[in-house]
């Protein structure tokens, strides 16, 4: 396309799901907006009560918060905007919104991807070396653990986020999608893109398979632990104390990859938003239930703390 015949976009169209009747867009609206407080209310609630209940200070709580607040930065980023969408019909970003977005979705979503491999090798060394495990996992150690899951998601979001909005885009400046995210963004750009396509493939490769990889090579180590374990009691309680991570990673990687990783003949926009949808917003609010309740350390000091909470209100009154 020759450069006259492009216009410079000071914003985009999120088409969302728009081509919805109406009243099955209300219903989404008030679908999501549950999902959404539920959300934030349960992540706040486990970093919260990893803050300040006495028992729930080891590593794997420290490593808990740390996804909880990637969570609510996740649903901050994605949700609020998508509620719009569906209630206001308020559908414009511009062009610097689209792009803040799309930087924060990757930030939080390459830290979420490294903080997973990270909680996995947490797991490892508590069942495989639970003797060595509070000298190995110590406060210093758990610092660097975080801010090294927590680092990879700059260079990636700023290099792909630039990158992209370097780009002229064409006249039309609608993004089939409910967030401003790469592969609805990068169909609108009018010139060859082919580095940048290789760049990203690349990029979310390494960025999703680095952390599987560590992930699975935790968890081989760990069942090869467990079934070392004589008793089934014991198999039992080694078991128990991963398997919600293994629950939340599951639910991850497995919505990841059917987003990404499928072949574009199968990959409609509609499906994609669905796909999107399992990720973004209901991930998010799952983990946190996956936790509390398969968890007795935790909904042991949520008792505690709601019994503080009441105790205290009622000596005010």
């Amino acid at each position: 396309m020759d450069a006259g015949n492009w216009s410079r976009v000071t914003e985009f169209v999120l088409i969302s799901f728009s081509s919805l009747p109406t009243e099955i867009q209300t219903l989404l609206f008030l679908a999501f907006l549950a999902i959404y407080l539920i959300t934030l209310l349960g992540n706040s609630l486990i970093i919260l009560v990893t803050l300040a209940d006495p028992m729930l200070q080891s590593p794997m709580y420290f490593f808990l918060r740390n996804l909880s607040f990637i969570e609510i930065g996740f649903n901050l980023v994605i949700v609020p905007k998508m509620l719009g969408t569906l209630i206001a019909q308020d559908t414009s970003i511009s062009f610097l919104g689209c792009a803040i977005q799309m930087y924060f979705f990757f930030f939080f979503g390459v830290a979420e991807c490294f903080l997973l491999a990270t909680m996995a090798y947490d797991r490892y060394v508590a069942i495989c070396s639970p003797l060595h495990y509070p000298v190995i996992m110590n406060q210093g150690t758990r610092a660097k653990l975080a801010a090294a899951s927590w680092f990879p998601g700059f260079p990636v979001a700023t290099v792909q986020t630039t990158w992209l909005f370097s780009f002229p885009f064409c006249a039309t400046n609608k993004v089939n999608h409910f967030f401003c995210d790469s592969p609805p963004v990068l169909r609108l750009v009018c010139a060859d893109t082919a580095r940048f396509e290789v760049y990203a493939i690349v990029g979310t490769i390494l960025v999703v398979m680095i952390p599987c990889l560590l992930i699975l090579c935790s968890y081989t180590r760990i069942a090869a632990s467990i079934l070392k374990i004589p008793s089934a009691k014991g198999k039992h309680k080694a078991f128990s104390t991963c398997s919600s991570h293994l629950l939340v990673v599951s639910l991850f990687y497995v919505s990841l990859s059917l987003t990404y990783f499928r072949p574009k003949s199968n990959n409609s926009p509609e499906s994609k938003k669905l796909l999107s949808l399992s990720y973004t917003v209901v991930t998010p609010m799952l983990n946190p239930i996956i936790y509390t309740l398969r968890n007795n350390e935790v909904k042991n000091a949520l008792s505690r703390t709601f019994h503080k909470a009441l105790t205290l209100r009622n000596l005010i009154l």
